[in-house]
């Protein structure tokens, strides 16, 4: 308590009040001293007591309100939470490792008896922190070196198929618009797209590949930017499901047409993207499935602290239409 206190610049007895609930302090101090709280690590001996004697909230720290993927996962958590009588505590971490250890530490506060984390791209310090307040932790959609339950898709060989896919139909200038720098699925799909063009023999080029930061703003630039090249590229991959919201903006500002001037294929399905004109094709994640399986694992663990950590990969499914430029009856044969 007395490093939380340090880096709080207050006394000792001011941080027992603001954790115990004796007395008021002023909401700029209490907000320094949960700061502080997070930033050191500090579980007091009586909430980790409690969490393990309470039962009943599974804590939810991600991006959800900034990441329309995450909505059907907590769909699918919340789904399945209701069936065993658990409810669900969301906690919003922007993707930024800060924010997510201000946001578990709130989780913790509040008692939950498990935490199902999508982590930023430097979760190290939230995940000892979750641990040593003796709260199990399953890892959503984002794969850590610690070791920890984990559940996510496969994404390298699937983005390698769409680059596949794209040279089966006589691509050779394949860009990609990838995601936010730093976080696993950002570099796994990366990976995906080097793979597909190293195995079709095709060329590299630096300047094919561009960041989106995962939203449509900075898409709509990064392919604006790709059209602007003395050898624009003929077929573009987009690593998520904003970003190619971002990157079909930036082509209609433009006035280039998908896909008669450009093919475009995605990672990240839409509900709605086979009513888009033209119609889709993407990497379909199944995100219901992918929550009420996380679900399961958390589940699992509060019931048996013991087990060892599990990795649950699951393959996402390939949706065949038209934006990729192969023509309607072909798009329309069953997806494989």
């Amino acid at each position: 308590m007395s490093d939380v206190a340090e880096l709080a610049g207050v006394s000792v007895s001011t941080v027992s009040h603001v954790l115990n609930r004796t007395r008021t302090v002023a909401p700029d101090t209490a907000r320094l001293v949960h700061d502080a709280v997070a930033a050191c690590g500090y579980v007091p001996e009586k909430m980790v007591r409690q969490q393990r004697e309470e039962f009943g909230t599974i804590g939810l720290a991600m991006s959800a309100i900034s990441n329309p993927y995450f909505a059907d996962v907590v769909h699918g958590l919340d789904r399945r939470a209701t069936k065993e009588g658990y409810s669900l505590l969301l906690a919003e971490t922007h993707d930024d490792a800060d924010t997510e250890l201000r946001a578990v530490g709130e989780l913790l506060r509040r008692k939950v008896s498990a935490i199902v984390l999508a982590p930023s791209g430097d979760a190290e310090r939230t995940l000892g922190y979750a641990r040593q307040a003796g709260v199990p932790v399953t890892v959503l959609d984002r794969f850590v070196r610690e070791e920890v339950d984990q559940i996510g898709v496969e994404n390298i060989e699937s983005t390698a198929r769409l680059v596949d896919h794209l040279a089966e139909i006589g691509h050779t200038r394949i860009a990609m618009i990838s995601g936010r720098p730093g976080l696993a699925t950002t570099e796994e799909r990366v990976r995906g797209y080097k793979r597909g063009l190293e195995r079709n023999g095709i060329s590299r080029r630096e300047e094919y590949l561009l960041s989106g930061g995962s939203q449509a703003t900075p898409a709509q630039q990064a392919v604006t930017k790709l059209l602007s090249l003395p050898q624009p590229p003929t077929a573009v991959v987009v690593a998520n499901n904003q970003m190619t919201i971002g990157a079909m903006r930036g082509l209609r500002s433009i006035g280039v047409r998908v896909p008669e001037d450009i093919a475009l294929v995605a990672f990240d399905d839409f509900e709605w993207s086979d009513l888009f004109h033209p119609r889709l094709t993407a990497i379909a994640q199944p995100t219901l499935m992918i929550g009420e399986q996380a679900f399961e694992l958390a589940l699992s663990r509060i019931s048996h602290p013991d087990l060892p950590p599990r990795r649950v990969l699951i393959q996402p499914t390939f949706q065949h239409r038209e934006s990729c430029g192969c023509p309607p009856e072909e798009a329309d044969k069953a997806s494989s």
